[in-house]
């Protein structure tokens, strides 16, 4: 499926329905009295979260959302209908901005969270109420919004393309990403359920490959790193076997610069170290030196035997129970 992240699109609310202008006379009665009644309010645009939605495909191609109009009011103080409300389903993680102010109206984080991002215009008065004079409709309100997605996961897999975050993903859940012997398979973020037994899991985030100036838009870039910022906890996996004739220890501080230099509160973020593919002879001769260059402990793995994973699941267990104590004391 594709997967869309950013969407412009203009929703407009239902504009109110005019006031009626009618009059009634009884029988043997000598003036007629007003008895229009009032327009129906128009319908809101309404934003509603939906945890089964990953992306913003669904709005990419319809750029304009439109709620019904109220309906005008009718003799006999009849009230006009009120216009049918357009409810406009998006991921959950989706920042909302007016594109002309720049102001950010929302940050939808909680699933079935629900907006009212525009309001139907009041319908006007008919001359029953208003003393024999009426009013029109008011118009909806109308906006013009950017959607930005930013996937919610606690841990992200962040590392150079071909490390093997594509593997360990579908060795520790359900999720199915491409996986392939050649870099920039993932082109798109992929998220899976990770189960540590009854009532515990975490999700998972399979950043697709960075690259050196990354930060700058380099290979896939800013595309996804956005969607680094919302993991509580990342996971960088480095190919300690250099399959691909490449420096682990660089590219393990060529990544951490990279993550860094998009968001500098990232430095701060909570880390591990998952060294790929240890069922390799190169890979099991440059442990004690990889390990002697990084700052923070070393997993060893092997995606293709499930070494050391056991492990680092539950190192990365650990963490996150203690991330999400933090975050509910705090």
């Amino acid at each position: 499926m594709l997967f869309v992240d950013r969407a412009h699109i203009l929703i407009i609310a239902g504009n109110g329905g005019n006031g009626c202008s009618a009059m009634f006379k009884q029988p043997y009665s000598r003036y007629p009295r007003p008895n229009g009644g009032d327009g129906g309010d128009g319908g809101d645009v309404i934003l509603l979260t939906d945890p089964q939605l990953t992306t913003l495909l669904d709005v990419q191609f319809r750029h304009e959302f439109q709620a019904e109009r109220g309906r005008h009011g009718m003799g006999n103080t009849k009230t006009g209908r009120r216009g049918k409300d357009c409810v406009l389903r998006v991921p959950v993680g989706t920042i909302v901005q007016d594109r002309e102010t720049g102001h950010v109206l929302r940050d939808l984080i909680r699933a079935g969270e629900r907006i009212i991002i525009a309001h139907g215009g009041r319908g006007g008065m008919g001359n029953a109420r208003g003393k024999g004079r009426t009013a029109p409709g008011r118009p909806g309100e109308q906006r013009e919004l950017q959607l930005e997605l930013k996937l919610l996961a606690d841990v992200g897999l962040v590392g150079f393309p071909n490390a093997g975050k594509s593997s360990l993903l579908s060795r520790i859940s359900t999720a199915r990403p491409t996986v392939a012997a050649y870099p920039f398979t993932t082109k798109t973020p992929v998220l899976g359920v990770v189960s540590m037994g009854p009532g515990r899991s975490f999700v998972a985030c399979d950043i697709p490959g960075l690259i050196e100036g990354a930060h700058e838009g380099r290979g896939l870039g800013m595309q996804f790193l956005r969607h680094v910022e919302r993991t509580r906890l990342l996971v960088q996996v480095v190919d300690l076997a250099g399959v691909d004739a490449r420096d682990p220890i660089e590219d393990f501080h060529t990544v951490r610069r990279e993550v860094t230099a998009y968001h500098a509160p990232l430095a701060e973020r909570p880390y591990l170290v998952a060294a790929n593919k240890m069922d390799l002879p190169e890979a099991q001769a440059r442990l004690a030196a990889f390990r002697a260059a990084v700052p923070v402990r070393v997993y060893p793995i092997s995606c293709a035997t499930g070494e050391g994973i056991p492990e680092l699941l539950r190192a990365v267990w650990t963490r996150v129970q203690r991330l999400n104590t933090a975050a509910g004391n705090g």
